[in-house]
């Protein structure tokens, strides 16, 4: 008696057994809907992530947070030395290390591949880099000057049959000062292999000492600079910014957000399409609650007349199927944010046990790189989804109330 009317009676009508056979089956799908819906929005999103983090990572294996580089002409050393000092001294900033790239062809007859030949510094280069990590056959400190070595990626090995101790044709294209193509040739030792397990880095570069790719050919016609590494990679901007602000004139930052800015550019869109898709099952379960919700408006017309002869108002009458259908919906986001998150934190161990159950491998090690299906669960998402599912669910109940509300008491009531 002390609960509000339209509240009273509609927790009633969602706990009666009276309803007919298929009202209450509707219910039940219009429940589970919400509930599935919910929990593969937040599972999808949460595999998504995980595959954005692990491309991520993989991406920065190699690649450095943020580069340094000439905004016009090469600046002097002078300048370069001043900026790896500066840069080294900025909070936040890790390690900084200086390298120089060229585009050259590796020939080992009768293949010839287009490859990027990066020159760093081991020692510096393995603060700002996992590059040393990344080396299965060879050490990265094998890399002196003087030497010509190369550390060749695994697939650049695979194409061109090469092992540690082969030797390397770099076929480099340079011009003369008059500006007539002078191509050089330098014979290069392989002194190991690396892999990360991405196509961008294993089938395009090789490693070299620095000094070894600047007497290939003047420091003008290369691309040189220093890489940095940060404290925190998602912070890069920011931190890139501050970097910015210290720097000689003539150098510029560019970081690793704007390098692969087409790769995560594609995952966003990916992910806001996919989530999308998967909201349309909680839209579908909420025209259920409306299909429900409108025959329990039919079933329940005498009941309304009733009610609207003891006195109440159509206010009351509205708010008691908004009550009603709330409760399913909102159950239903309740339970599918529950499932969702459990089965987004146990990824890990739910594939690998449907793969033991039903013999199959959902990441092929022979097809992919990544071999396992990661997960990476976001609060912000989780709440985001449930908000999305709340409104979907409360929007489907306005209509039946609506209906209810004006439900005449007399045409209810003429052959009763």
């Amino acid at each position: 008696m002390f609960h509000p009317l339209p509240l009273f009676v509609g927790l009633r009508y969602v706990r009666a057994r009276t309803h007919k056979f298929f009202v209450s089956f509707i219910t039940w799908v219009s429940l589970g809907g919400v509930c599935v819906g919910v929990a593969a929005l937040i599972v999808i999103l949460s595999v998504m992530n995980g595959f954005e983090g692990e491309l991520r990572n993989r991406l920065l294996s190699l690649s450095s947070h943020a580069r340094i580089v000439a905004g016009g002409d090469d600046a002097p050393a002078q300048a370069w030395e001043q900026a790896r000092q500066a840069a080294g001294a900025v909070a936040g900033v890790e390690a900084v290390a200086p390298y120089m790239e060229l585009q050259v062809l590796a020939v080992r007859t009768p293949e010839m591949l287009p490859v990027q030949l990066r020159g760093i510094d081991p020692p510096a280069e393995s603060g700002v880099t996992e590059v040393a990590g990344s080396v299965t056959h060879g050490r990265l400190e094998d890399l002196q000057p003087g030497t010509d070595r190369v550390i060749v990626g695994e697939v650049i090995a695979q194409r061109l049959g090469l092992i540690v101790g082969d030797t390397l044709t770099l076929l480099v294209p340079t011009v003369t000062e008059g500006g007539a193509p002078s191509p050089r040739l330098r014979e290069f030792t392989v002194a190991g292999i690396f892999e990360v397990g991405l196509q961008d880095h294993d089938a395009t570069l090789l490693f070299a000492h620095i000094d070894d790719v600047r007497a290939l050919v003047p420091r003008s016609q290369g691309s040189a600079g220093l890489r940095v590494r940060f404290a925190d990679a998602l912070a890069a901007p920011e931190l890139a910014e501050r970097v910015r602000q210290v720097l000689p004139p003539g150098l510029q930052v560019i970081d690793w957000t704007q390098d692969h800015v087409n790769y995560f550019r594609a995952i966003r869109i990916e992910k806001t399409m996919m989530a999308l898709i998967l909201l349309l099952i909680v839209a579908v379960a909420a025209f259920n609650i409306v299909a429900m919700l409108v025959m329990v408006v039919t079933d329940k017309r005498t009941d309304i007349a009733i009610l609207r002869t003891f006195g109440a108002s159509p206010r009351k009458v509205m708010g008691i199927f908004i009550t009603q259908g709330l409760v399913i919906g909102w159950l239903g986001v309740v339970l599918g944010v529950a499932l969702g998150v459990t089965l987004a934190l146990n990824v890990d161990t739910i594939v690998p046990a449907l793969e033991r159950a039903f013999g199959f491998q959902i990441m092929d090690a022979d097809v992919y790189y990544i071999t396992r299906v990661p997960s990476d669960l976001r609060w912000s998402n989780v709440i985001w989804i449930g908000a999305a599912a709340l409104l979907l669910t409360s929007l489907a109940t306005v209509y039946p109330a609506l209906r209810a509300a004006r439900t005449a008491p007399a045409e209810a009531l003429r052959y009763e």
